[in-house]
């Protein structure tokens, strides 16, 4: 439990990772309850104080049957919502099981790596539309038939029809009309340095007759190629023709979870120090709006608190700046394979 190195209130704090190069779960249980015909908002905040360079920052709702001793990144769960940063790939990730499916939002949402704590809010509603916040600001919103590709497309290409063999779908085509100039290929590619003189350490006798080294001719006008002009019996683009898909089915519910009891986080971090604080699940928008304005103020106590702490510049200009120590290589791949599995 940690405030952290800068605080609104020493005596407010949170779950902080202490171990580099780690996986970390831990998860609450709460009373069971289903959002059918109601909105449903997941909200916490995140500090990553450490100035996180790879692992997650997300929180997952999860349904009964969790054990929560074996708590892991196979553990079946309803949604994953939060950063997940690992170098030049900053996000938010947004995830929803369907069906015992995980489905990834079709377009990255971004997020914030700072050190200071940022809240991150999710809105599902009723009507299958979602809003993503972070610090209380609008960031992203959609729905879920239209930003996940949950439910096969409404129509697909009619198998029965292909392109005719007779299409032409070339726009332009080499003028059939152009002729090469007369004497193109006269000029060579290369000629010998004009400007280049034998050594004077060369022996002809030894060492043969003298050339100046080939360069490029600068007279060179390359290989000919006749000018491009449009195609005469071009068509345009072929576009196939599209059927009603028979296995879609319209389905209103996607957005429910009958059965919402844990909330866990299951993350992996190579560089420790996030702290995950203001962890809130309802139904009350205006709730969490407001949660969301104490964060908010408390971010900013942080950045004051943070330049008061920042070293005075010394008489050349230059500042003391504190160096961490470098942690241990870690194997990516593996990373990547134990830590980013929900997929």
């Amino acid at each position: 439990m940690s405030s952290g190195k800068y605080h609104a209130d020493e005596s407010d704090v949170g779950l902080k990772t202490l171990t580099d190069a780690r996986f970390y779960q831990i998860s609450a249980e709460t009373k069971e309850f289903s959002n059918k015909d109601k909105t449903l908002v997941l909200q916490f905040s995140v500090k990553h104080e450490q100035g996180i360079d790879c692992g997650g920052g997300y929180v997952k709702i999860l349904p009964a049957g969790l054990d929560q001793t074996q708590f892991s990144g196979d553990s079946e769960y309803n949604i994953m919502f939060g950063p997940d940063i690992c170098g030049a790939s900053k996000r938010t990730h947004f995830i929803v099981t369907y069906k015992g499916k995980n489905h990834l939002i079709r377009t990255d949402i971004r997020t914030e790596s700072d050190t200071y704590s940022h809240v991150y809010t999710l809105i599902l509603r009723p009507d299958q539309t979602f809003t993503v916040k972070i610090d209380n600001n609008e960031v992203r919103s959609g729905s879920l038939t239209a930003d996940f590709d949950i439910l096969p497309p409404k129509e697909i290409p009619d198998p029965s029809v292909s392109k005719p063999a007779d299409w032409v779908d070339v726009k332009e085509i080499p003028d059939p009309s152009a002729q090469k100039p007369e004497g193109w290929d006269d000029t060579p590619a290369k000629i010998r340095d004009p400007e280049a003189q034998q050594p004077e350490e060369w022996d002809s006798e030894l060492d043969g007759e003298w050339e100046a080294p080939l360069i490029d001719n600068p007279d060179y006008k390359g290989e000919w190629v006749a000018p491009m002009i449009p195609n005469p019996d071009y068509k345009g683009p072929w576009i196939h023709p599209k059927i009603p898909n028979p296995d879609y089915s319209e389905d209103a519910e996607i957005y429910v979870f009958d059965s919402n009891k844990y909330v866990g986080i299951e993350i992996w971090q190579v560089k420790a120090g996030s702290i995950f604080d203001n962890f809130l699940v309802t139904d009350d928008v205006s709730l969490a709006e407001e949660w969301a304005a104490r964060t908010n103020a408390a971010r900013e106590a942080e950045k004051e608190k943070a330049k008061e702490d920042t070293p005075a510049p010394s008489a050349d200009g230059s500042k003391t700046v504190e160096v961490e120590p470098e942690i241990e290589s870690y194997d990516e791949e593996e990373e990547l394979d134990g830590g980013h599995d929900e997929l």
